[in-house]
């Protein structure tokens, strides 16, 4: 079948077509390909057609597509136990590796999505402060949880949704919103609720407005904050986690996290999240504690067994992120290079393996308001163009690019041809 037909027949039976509303691509308007394989770094349509992915599945596959690896290991252990709901060792190697080789985490209880992860660790910080309020910041994405759908970034920014219907406003009245890298705002929030508040939740390295690193004295003055009041500082690292650095985004500032949250890459491209941090909080939790939460595919062993594998390689080869910085300067240097030579308006802000273009006037980009300063209608004629030149790229202008282990030269030198024939089409 042509990726038409699929996607057309794909509307008769799930909402827009899809499971996740930004891959029904309204907001680039233009019909998905269907993607049926991948391997490394290309992925193929179900026409046949070959990409090279940046998007690699919204960043878990650090490793790229089929790792051998990976598949090993889900193959060994699908052969015996596919789920129990039941105690298993893998869930403890994978609980200890993390516990052992991250800053700041003593507990971890595994999840099975971000989203959970992130609202589980709001549930503990409400049950461990006994308060209700929570900040989080504009542009900030965590997931679907009704107390985060404002001001959310991402795909609801993308879709032009302001929040989301069938949200109660009683769901909504604890959540402060903070401005990102504004140290004022969030102090003088603190100070008209700073002892209602039970934790601040942000992404220390923003990638669902854009990739937007959190200033250093602006991640002080949380921890300053957050000491001061009593509140809980939370770190969502469920796209930072091991793809920043292998310790996480938190390894980049001088701050250390109350709660930290994982998904994505600890699960080698298999649904999973985790939450976790210090003992005293974490045995808030059942059966310890009053704070219950509770999941029946928690710590499947097929994911373990995929996290496990991704880490543990990940750890053994940690020159794999010196390759992922190099690639990446690459990749940054020689767009601005070409936007220069072109004269096309281009902000490109990286971390690490993560890095977004914005097609935005201004000097820098740092906050959320800059963000939507951005030519949303020229973003979508470059996606376009990627995509019919064999790159895929996130069908948003409000997200991030992704780099692998398995990106190359050539295939940087590939993005960066079909980015110079778009920056020339716009002359």
């Amino acid at each position: 079948m042509k990726n038409i037909d699929i996607f057309r027949e794909s509307e008769q039976y799930m909402p827009g077509g899809v499971n996740s509303p930004v891959r029904a691509f309204r907001g680039v308007k233009i019909n998905p390909p269907i993607i049926k394989s991948g391997k490394g770094v290309v992925i193929k349509d179900e026409e046949d057609n070959e990409y090279i992915d940046f998007v690699l599945a919204w960043g878990p596959l650090i490793l790229g597509h089929c790792d051998e690896d990976v598949v090993e290991a889900i193959k060994e252990v699908s052969s015996k136990a596919l789920a129990f709901g039941a105690p298993t060792k893998l869930e403890l190697d994978l609980a200890k590796f993390m516990c052992t080789s991250l800053d700041n985490i003593e507990m971890i209880r595994m999840v099975n999505s971000g989203t959970e992860a992130t609202m589980s660790a709001v549930k503990l910080a409400r049950g461990y402060t006994n308060r209700k309020r929570i900040v989080k910041f504009a542009g900030c994405y965590h997931g679907h949880f009704d107390g985060f759908l404002i001001e959310a970034g991402s795909g609801v920014i993308t879709g032009g949704i302001p929040g989301s219907l069938g949200v109660p406003t009683e769901s909504i009245e604890n959540t402060l919103i903070g401005i990102y890298n504004d140290k004022e705002q969030i102090t003088e929030l603190f100070k008209k609720y700073g002892n209602e508040i039970a934790g601040v939740i942000i992404e220390p390295v923003a990638g669902n407005m854009g990739v937007i690193k959190a200033e250093d004295d602006f991640m002080e003055t949380l921890r300053e904050l957050c000491d001061e009041y009593g509140s809980l500082l939370i770190f969502d690292e469920v796209m930072n986690g091991f793809r920043v650095a292998f310790k996480g985004a938190q390894s980049l500032f001088k701050v250390k996290p109350d709660l930290v949250t994982y998904a994505k890459i600890m699960g080698g491209g298999l649904p999973c999240g985790a939450y976790g941090g210090r003992r005293e909080i974490m045995e808030n939790l059942a059966p310890l504690g009053g704070v219950y939460q509770a999941g029946t595919m928690s710590g499947n062993p097929i994911v373990m067994a995929a996290g496990l594998a991704t880490l543990a390689k990940l750890k053994n080869n940690l020159d794999y992120y010196n390759h992922i910085e190099n690639i990446g300067i690459k990749l940054q240097e020689g767009i601005l290079q070409i936007s220069q030579k072109y004269n096309l308006p281009v902000v490109m802000n990286r971390v690490g393996g993560m890095m977004t273009i914005f097609f935005s006037n201004l000097k820098e980009v740092r906050t959320y308001d800059d963000v939507k300063t951005c030519d949303v209608e020229r973003f979508n004629r470059y996606f376009e163009h990627m995509l019919k030149s064999g790159i895929n790229i996130p069908p948003s202008q409000f997200e991030a690019l992704f780099l692998s282990v398995k990106h190359e030269e050539n295939h940087i030198n590939t993005f960066l041809n079909a980015f110079e024939k778009f920056a020339a089409s716009e002359v």
